[in-house]
């Protein structure tokens, strides 16, 4: 590490926040310092580093094909500083903070958390419930639960259930349904931000190519469900977000044929962070709540 004794960390910084804002006024705001300091500590550490790492252009500053790896390794760096810094500055580590989405959070996690509060009296838990992708090593997030491919940049993905979809209707629709095809016969309730569509399902049912006709279409999916229950239609849910319904036999799942969509729910954690003992702890009862989840369609 002694060729860092080279370089000024400031104008290291000012490298960074260029790169990533793309101009010389956004560095600057970020750093609280004046333009003209910014572009001195850019020059000079050009300098230092014996290397030109922006072009310099009407549309902003451009990295050259010299700097671009700089600044990705630079990006990288001072997120680890940064992740640092957040682990240093945490005084209580009895409190948990996890990043849920809401649906998640409101349709499996909060009617569990009695369980954990039982079996770990003495770790608090605070919920962060948003729809954003969180970098615990950015902020005081310990962990982050999301669906999608596990492909996120800048931090650590440990799948925890891979998702499989499946037709949820009121139990008196499904009474009716003797055959996967019925289903098109039902009016469908569409999750408009849904990452997949009903071909995933239709597909694994031998129906490739054909379509429900739309009732209603939602942006949110804990809505879609809130439909499904009251009887308007049928929907395309997942395990933990129609787990609870089914179980109290507010829904049913005919047919039980179920389809992999390619996502999973994953565990987000920041890249190279010590993992404490109250994460451990969590992701563990995380698990066994999720076998007794999955348990509902053996």
């Amino acid at each position: 590490m002694k060729n860092l004794n080279t370089v000024h960390l400031n104008g290291l910084r000012a490298l960074d926040a260029v790169g990533r804002l793309g101009s010389l006024q956004a560095a600057a705001d970020e750093l609280g310092v004046s333009v003209g300091a910014v572009s001195q500590q850019v020059i000079k550490a050009e300098a230092q580093l014996g290397q030109v790492i922006f072009e310099r252009t009407a549309r902003g500053m451009i990295a050259t094909e010299a700097g671009r790896p700089v600044l990705h390794a630079l990006d990288e760096g001072f997120a680890r500083l940064s992740a640092a810094v957040s682990i240093a500055s945490r005084k209580d580590d009895a409190i948990l903070t996890i990043s849920v989405a809401p649906v998640f959070a409101a349709r499996w996690l909060v009617c569990r958390l009695d369980r954990f509060a039982e079996r770990h009296p003495d770790i608090k838990l605070r919920l962060d419930a948003t729809h954003n992708l969180v970098n615990p090593a950015l902020g005081d997030v310990d962990i982050g639960i999301r669906v999608g491919a596990g492909k996120w940049p800048d931090v650590k993905a440990e799948l925890l259930l891979q998702q499989e979809v499946f037709p949820v209707c009121s139990p008196e629709m499904a009474a009716k349904l003797k055959e996967p095809a019925d289903i098109l016969k039902l009016p469908a309730i569409i999750d408009g931000h849904a990452m997949f569509g009903w071909e995933v399902w239709m597909r694994e049912a031998g129906l490739s190519g054909a379509t429900p006709v739309t009732r209603h279409v939602f942006n949110d999916a804990s809505l879609c469900l809130d439909a499904a229950i009251a009887g308007q239609g049928v929907m395309l849910a997942w395990q933990t977000l129609a787990a609870f319904a089914l179980a109290e036999g507010r829904l049913a799942a005919p047919f039980g044929i179920r389809a992999k969509t390619g996502f999973g729910h994953y565990f987000i954690a920041a890249e190279g962070a010590r993992e404490p003992k109250k994460v451990k702890d969590f992701k563990a009862w995380i698990r066994e709540e999720m076998d007794g989840t999955l348990a509902l369609f053996r």
